[in-house]
């Protein structure tokens, strides 16, 4: 009975959502009243611009990088880009912030009270059906996916807004008191702000990433410089503009466009506590060098998932496999990079139902879409080369999208699965070939036999990125050999490296 009321509830409201989109596409609609752009009428004839906010103020600039529509090609964003010669002012903006920030639990805490007053403000706009439907149908312009996965964007924003309205912000900043050793000492903890800081943040989310990390460093007294990758800016300088109504303080963000090089320029020379940085390994290992330490990474992952001998529910494992590896065409950082089947889902045709899966995405929805940072080209390119591995085999896909507009400097690709025997995997001359990430819609699917299961443990230990993994099993045996053979094989490695 629970579970019925649940799915007629859930099913209302998607219903909901869905009348309030067709009525706010179906129309002409206006912008909501912060915007400055209209997401349904950017074009080549009516390009938008993105401006920068520094010190309180939005500005331009002489340098002017062009965003190409990714699904025609045609200009349609002016961003306005920073170049080196023209920092100072932010460097200047940063470096006006002291150690302890903009506020503490020692200094101004009714700013806590006010960003609780914000969250709550920014949480009601969010949830208004034009104002939702604004922010999601931006994102699939800039940066495209179905219309239900970048509504989700909004709605996680939306809900974390929510979760940090009225006093929340101030129970974030819950600090400690340990009694000392003698009368009159005690040891006191305090969460305290790093104070400037800076925020980099990818193209995939483009309003979920940057908003959760730039409110995080807000909340607790921090003030941030923002870059978010010039192709999607866009949606997060409509995102200010919308905190700004809802009362941010001008001063508190500065927001910048820029190339890789000028932003490293900034941050060296404004030397900010602490950098937080989501996007490529080769760049956050940049980073951790350059700035001797004081960043925090969530950088690229070759993600696994194991499923067991117990084969159950297949048409819904291969469903979630299907969303795990291609939903948003695969740009994401948690997305399903490698499968690896027991040889019982080999006769489930659990890969011909991922087959049928991947074959109904298609461009018309963006259940399949561009790619923006691995070219057509580059994808086809590693598809040959893994169906050189003796025993590879194509499962799907393994070929451009037909019938489009798509610009050649992005990616155009079928969602594709290609498969490797396990034991070819794990040679030295194939291993790194295997394992490389590929941002697109592609995985490497493999099998295994019940005898091969530390040949499984070895390759997920071997893979060098890890940001998300899954096991599918309900089998208690199965689950607790692999946690041994994990444990045999890690003092195994110890051993080896003369560790005791």
């Amino acid at each position: 009975m629970i579970t019925s009321r649940f799915s007629s509830s859930r099913g209302i409201r998607a219903g909901a959502r869905l009348a309030a989109y067709n009525f706010f596409t179906s129309r002409s609609a206006h912008s909501p009243s912060f915007a400055t752009v209209d997401a349904e009428e950017i074009s080549g004839s009516r390009p938008a611009e993105v401006k920068n906010l520094v010190q309180g103020n939005w500005k331009a600039s002489d340098c002017w990088n062009t965003i190409v529509d990714p699904l025609n090609g045609e200009p349609f964003i002016r961003v306005a880009e920073v170049p080196e010669a023209e920092i100072e002012p932010f460097i200047e903006s940063l470096s006006n912030c002291p150690k302890y920030g903009l506020h503490n639990p020692l200094r101004a805490p009714e700013r806590y009270l006010m960003y609780g007053d914000i969250s709550a403000k920014a949480a009601n706009m969010l949830a208004q059906p034009e104002i939702s439907n604004f922010f999601t149908r931006l994102i699939q312009r800039v940066s495209p996916k179905s219309y239900k996965q970048a509504l989700a964007e909004v709605q996680v924003t939306q809900k974390f807004f929510e979760n940090f309205s009225g006093d929340q912000v101030r129970f974030l900043a819950r600090s400690f008191t340990i009694p000392g050793n003698h009368l009159g000492q005690q040891s006191q903890g305090l969460r305290w702000p790093y104070g400037p800081v800076a925020i980099i943040t990818p193209f995939n989310f483009p309003l979920e990433i940057p908003v959760l990390q730039l409110m995080g460093a807000l909340y607790m007294g921090n003030k941030p410089v923002l870059k978010v990758d010039s192709k999607v800016s866009i949606v997060m300088e409509q995102m200010l503009l919308l905190l700004h109504q809802c009362g941010l303080p001008m001063e508190d963000v500065d927001f910048i466009n820029s190339d890789g090089i000028t932003m490293n320029k900034l941050l060296l020379k404004a030397k900010p506590q602490m950098t937080l940085f989501t996007g490529s390994s080769r760049v956050a290992e940049r980073l951790a060098t350059d700035l001797k330490g004081r960043v925090k990474l969530e950088d690229a992952g070759f993600d696994w998932k194991i499923l067991g001998p117990d084969v159950q529910e297949v048409e819904y494992v291969a469903w979630v496999c299907d969303q795990d590896a291609y939903a948003c065409s695969g740009q994401k950082c948690s997305a399903q990079s490698i499968l690896f089947m027991h040889e019982n889902w080999a006769s489930s045709g659990l890969t011909s139902r991922m087959a049928d899966l991947a074959g109904r995405r298609k461009l018309e929805d963006l259940t399949i879409g561009p790619v923006l940072t691995v070219t057509t080209e580059s994808m086809l390119e590693h598809t040959a080369k893994l169906l050189e591995i003796p025993g590879s085999k194509l499962l799907f896909g393994g070929e451009s999208l037909r019938n489009h507009s798509i610009p050649t400097i992005y990616g155009a690709m079928k969602p594709t699965a290609v498969f490797i025997p396990i034991h070819e995997m794990l040679k030295d001359n194939y291993f790194e070939l295997v394992t490389k990430e590929i941002f697109g819609p592609f995985q490497i699917v493999t099998s295994y036999k019940q005898d091969q299961l530390s040949m499984v443990l070895e390759a997920c230990e071997r893979i060098h990125a890890h940001l998300t993994a899954a096991v599918v099993s309900n089998d208690p045996l199965f689950l607790q050999a692999r946690f041994l053979l994990c444990l045999i094989y890690f003092l195994n490695i110890r051993k080896c490296s003369g560790s005791q």
